[in-house]
């Protein structure tokens, strides 16, 4: 493990930001201002320029979004941080930058809906294809590499299904081949996992999950290990896109980030609570959590993830019907997209986040109408599992009635 000067606890609430700077502000200020002015004509020119350091309008910078910025890149070792208006946001950005038409990108075998829905955007327009494939073994990922592939893009866990990618193996293959990796960390949290430090070129996440926590903001951060080239994806892809974070989003994300590592800690031991209940469920037929001894890729998520954080996959007994039938019986436990946030929360990844999938890929990933997908809040876990055990056993009754 990379060391650096003070633990990743301590980062989260001081790197990036010195009061001093900023008329001693103990809490990091509000710059809601789209632009900036300038002492004179020269000043003005020279900023454009790049021959002065200044800020000139906040598509081009911000001094908020620069502190959460700044802190980001520390907390998971890299040289350049930016941040986006959504995750989906830093996603189109840097899959734009690293491609071109007709290149290839390789993918793991399961990746989030409308990351899906993107590449097919990118196959129909520029006709830049993808492949989804499993990333255990150097082997397969030397097989799917093509000469036009342009870039790795791994999620890993998967969403929904908890599988996990070898990063060990692709960083091997990759830097082999020159191809950059490129991994959405939205999952694990920096505090739980850090794709940079195990060979990735790139790293991202949807900052409305776990780096905010609160579900009150939608952004998205993109990592990178060389300074000179996000510098340059910030002068061209995010500036000419403009798909930038606001000021306040910012201020919300670099408030809400003080209190990662605390929040992580308590969503992973809230899962591990839930996870063994669950393996004592009679309905519940199959469970997908990585550091469960009995993932089939466990000897992975040990070797490069801290904690198995704080979402858990599992099928239930029957199909959909079954499926949404559970999830209206439950009480405490609210049935919308998303994680991260301090409440629990329940979706069904087939009819929801994963919709726009075709049956026949969402099938390939392992993606069935029995599937749901559990993120643990912070709640007392005694209630969480109250809720859970009420709505299996209303399930149970309206089955037998039917029959």
């Amino acid at each position: 493990m990379k060391k650096q000067n003070i633990k990743m606890e301590t980062a989260i609430i001081h790197k990036g930001y010195e009061s001093a700077v900023h008329h001693d502000s103990l809490a990091t200020p509000l710059y809601q201002t789209s632009t900036f002015s300038f002492a004179n004509a020269e000043e003005g020119e020279n900023r454009f320029a790049g021959n002065s350091e200044g800020n000139i309008y906040s598509r081009l910078g911000n001094p908020t979004v620069r502190v959460l910025e700044e802190r980001m890149k520390e907390i998971e070792y890299g040289k350049g941080a930016l941040a986006f208006g959504s995750g989906m946001a830093a996603v189109s950005a840097i899959l734009v930058y690293l491609t071109k038409a007709g290149d290839h990108i390789l993918c793991s075998r399961g990746i989030y809906g409308c990351t899906f829905g993107l590449l097919e955007i990118m196959n129909e327009k520029y006709g830049i294809t993808h492949d989804l494939v499993s990333l255990i073994t150097e082997e397969e990922i030397e097989q799917a590499i093509r000469p036009e592939t342009a870039c790795i893009y791994v999620e890993t866990p998967i969403n929904p299904t908890m599988e996990l990618v070898n990063l060990e193996a692709v960083a091997a293959v990759a830097s082999r081949r020159g191809i950059p990796i490129v991994v959405d960390n939205t999952f694990s949290s920096p505090y739980l996992q850090n794709p940079l430090l195990m060979g990735a070129d790139y790293v991202l996440h949807s900052a409305t999950k776990y780096l905010n926590g609160h579900g009150d903001v939608v952004g998205g951060i993109l990592i990178g290990k060389d300074e000179e080239e996000m510098s340059r994806l910030r002068k061209t892809v995010q500036k000419d896109m403009g798909g930038i974070m606001s000021p306040f989003d910012a201020w919300l994300l670099i408030r809400g980030l003080k209190t990662l590592h605390i929040r992580m800690d308590r969503h992973v031991a809230n899962a591990k609570k839930l996870l063994a209940f669950l393996q004592k469920e009679p309905s519940v037929k199959q469970i997908y959590y990585p550091f469960d001894s009995a993932h089939p890729q466990y000897d992975i998520a040990v070797k490069q993830m801290r904690e198995g954080g704080g979402l858990i996959s599992f099928e239930i007994e029957g199909g959909k019907k079954e499926a949404q039938a559970f999830m209206n019986a439950l009480s405490l436990i609210k049935i919308a997209v998303s994680l991260g946030d301090a409440e629990t929360l329940v979706q069904h990844p087939a009819t929801m986040t994963h919709a726009a999938v075709p049956k026949k890929e969402r099938d390939a990933m392992g993606i069935s109408d029995s599937l749901l997908r559990l993120s643990v809040g912070l709640e007392h876990t005694d209630d969480l599992i109250e809720d859970l055990a009420q709505a299996f056993e209303k399930v149970k009754l309206e089955l037998q009635e039917i029959q």
